[in-house]
């Protein structure tokens, strides 16, 4: 079960508006799924419930066959569940450097309060390399306050990856990049190592199609089709529900 994620009937309703309707979601170690689907479909509300930064109204959700339904964001972060956000969130008042550490002084073998001196400096050493898997490596000293918000998405992604995960949600993370930005988003993802699942939700269907190995389309809360990306471009309940008047070759 290591690395295994499982939604069983997961509900979150906001008085009667119901964002996330009765979803099954399945990710084995090391799937590369993307969830896509229009504004309101409840893509970004299923990975809050999965993090942990909000709750459900019903259903279960396991990890690693453990029930974490009501377990703490961090519970879940220190049992390797890592994620980034649509607004990506950075302590303006230190370095980028600093930022990325935050992720990698939380890890469960490490202790917040108290670290030997070494092992400071194996992740400090272990962090820089990181920033400069994603090109960042000349930013480590700047002020993350200072930074352009394709930037602060990275180090987002930084700070995540510094957590060594087992599951990575990204949330829109090509939102606001540059292409370079784009290519060097999709270098560091598939250098993630073949046991880290991610769940990746995405407007930008050119990284969808990049990237993911199966598709999970959301419409009004719940899976509408799970496929390739191949598959779901040729389903036609995609096709009304979700591409509505765009061209299906642009979808995935």
């Amino acid at each position: 079960m290591n690395g295994s994620l499982e939604t069983v009937e997961l509900r979150r309703a906001y008085g009667s508006f119901v964002a996330v309707d009765g979803v099954d979601l399945t990710v084995g170690p090391g799937a590369r799924r993307a969830l896509i689907g229009p504004n309101g479909a409840g893509k970004t509300t299923l990975l809050n419930l999965i993090a942990g930064t909000d709750r459900p109204t019903g259903g279960r959700i396991l990890w690693e066959g453990r029930d974490v339904t009501w377990h703490s964001q961090r519970r879940r972060f220190r049992a390797g569940i890592g994620r980034t956000f649509q607004h990506p969130s950075v302590v303006p008042g230190r370095t980028v450097l600093d930022n990325v550490l935050l992720g990698a002084w939380h890890r469960p073998a490490t202790s917040r309060l108290r670290l030997p001196g070494r092992t400071v400096r194996e992740l400090t050493g272990e962090c820089r390399d990181i920033l400069a898997t994603l090109g960042l490596a000349d930013l480590a000293d700047r002020q993350a306050g200072d930074l352009s918000h394709g930037q602060r998405r990275m180090i987002d992604l930084a700070t995540a990856l510094a957590g060594r995960p087992r599951l990575l949600l990204l949330d829109e993370p090509a939102a606001g990049l540059t292409d370079d930005g784009i290519a060097a988003l999709l270098d560091a993802l598939r250098e993630l190592p073949e046991t880290v699942a991610v769940v990746l939700v995405e407007h930008n269907l050119d990284v969808v199609a990049a990237f993911a190995h199966e598709v999970t389309v959301l419409h009004h809360g719940r899976p509408l089709a799970t496929g390739t990306p191949a598959e779901v471009q040729a389903d036609e309940a995609v096709r009304e529900a979700y591409l509505g008047r765009r061209k299906v070759t642009e979808a995935v």
